[in-house]
């Protein structure tokens, strides 16, 4: 496997960039990746299947200038920003792993993020609900997945430094929600881990033997795609 550390200006090029490179290997231009961002800026992130005006203060957005994003994965509506370390895997499914469906994806891969990170803490970390990493039953990394027929993309992010009470500005306690959570407010729910991002990068890089940097050319690509779909309305806002 190869890795990248690539952040892009605008949060559309950075949740673009993530689906073309899905796309890149899928059409047997790459191989496996691993991919680490840091976004610059706040902004809100729904899933593919995410209602707005249900998972989200659109009036605080509006009034704050924070923007309302869809991604093309599964999984629940986050607030993106400073002191968050995205990462995402784009792993083959066909290479005998057990990757054959979602449950054996996501156990497969959280447990290898337990293993990876559990060095770098004293407490015990666990795997709670279907992709949650949690210290004292305190959520400190979400995570979702989109399949293709040969690759597919786990992506998530690790809360590091990041101001947790902006989270209660902008999103409500969602109704949809895992069962150890017992509908705590996000500041009780959510933890940071206070570590730096190169030591959380160097745990998985090496737990997933991303040995070798790679400089994928995609720019053109995300260009693209972000105008056919991440800063559009149609996309944004369709459910």
């Amino acid at each position: 496997m190869k890795y990248t550390e690539i952040t892009f200006e605008t949060p559309e090029e950075n949740l673009a960039c993530d689906e073309v490179l899905l796309d890149l290997c899928e059409d047997g231009h790459s191989g496996e990746i691993l991919r680490f961002w840091e976004p610059n800026q706040y902004f809100v992130v729904l899933g593919y299947s995410s209602k707005a005006n249900q998972e989200v203060n659109l009036a605080a957005c509006k009034k704050n200038k924070i923007p309302v994003l869809r991604r093309s994965s599964g999984g629940g509506t986050v607030l993106q920003g400073p002191g968050c370390l995205n990462f995402s895997l784009i792993l083959n499914t066909q290479n005998g792993r057990p990757l054959k469906n979602l449950v054996e994806t996501n156990c497969y891969v959280m447990a290898h993020h337990q293993k990876a990170l559990q060095p770098l803490i004293n407490s015990p970390i666990s795997v709670e609900g279907f992709t949650d990493l949690t210290l004292n039953r305190l959520k400190f990394s979400g995570n979702a997945q989109r399949r293709k027929k040969r690759f597919l993309l786990f992506h998530g992010s690790f809360l590091l430094k990041f101001d947790l009470e902006k989270i209660e500005q902008y999103l409500p306690i969602p109704k949809k929600q895992p069962n150890y959570r017992k509908n705590r407010t996000h500041k009780d729910f959510l933890t940071n881990l206070n570590l730096p991002a190169e030591k959380i990068k160097r745990a998985l890089k090496k737990i997933w033997s991303a040995e070798e940097r790679t400089r994928v050319m995609l720019k053109d690509h995300i260009d693209k795609l972000v105008k056919k779909r991440y800063d559009k309305q149609e996309w944004n806002f369709k459910f």
